[in-house]
């Protein structure tokens, strides 16, 4: 899929492989134009920066001293990676005071739909008791 206009990639978890990394950040600069990638990563992340990082070299960006000194990871490692990603916690953006007034806005929704289920039961039962009078 090719989305034009793209000019900036924010990739929020570390791509498994260089190739991965390429195929994310090649939406900003199709059809020869420029474009900008942000990747985030955390400590966890540090054995897959390096292939990341030559990968940026060769294109002649910068790429900060202490990335290009970190270890090459090893075959079985990378195919580790791939199989199974590292897996995070969720990330919730949103604000604390939004989701306390969702979450009351559910419960009182919840609760009058048990005030009705209960309204038609006791009508029901008191239909039975007349059939049964009768």
């Amino acid at each position: 899929i090719d989305f034009k206009g793209v000019n900036m990639v924010i990739n929020y978890d570390l791509p498994t492989s260089a190739v991965e990394y390429i195929h994310r950040i090649g939406r900003t600069g199709r059809a020869g134009h420029t474009g900008k990638a942000v990747t985030f990563f955390t400590e966890d992340d540090k054995p897959l920066l390096r292939s990341i990082a030559s990968v940026i070299q060769r294109a002649g960006c910068p790429v900060p001293d202490y990335i290009k000194h970190l270890p090459k990871l090893q075959s079985k490692q990378k195919k580790k990676f791939i199989k199974k990603p590292l897996t995070r916690e969720s990330i919730c953006t949103t604000p604390q005071c939004f989701l306390k007034k969702a979450r009351r806005k559910m419960k009182a929704t919840t609760e009058k739909v048990k005030e009705k289920k209960k309204g038609k039961e006791d009508k029901n039962d008191s239909k039975l008791q007349t059939v049964s009078e009768s």
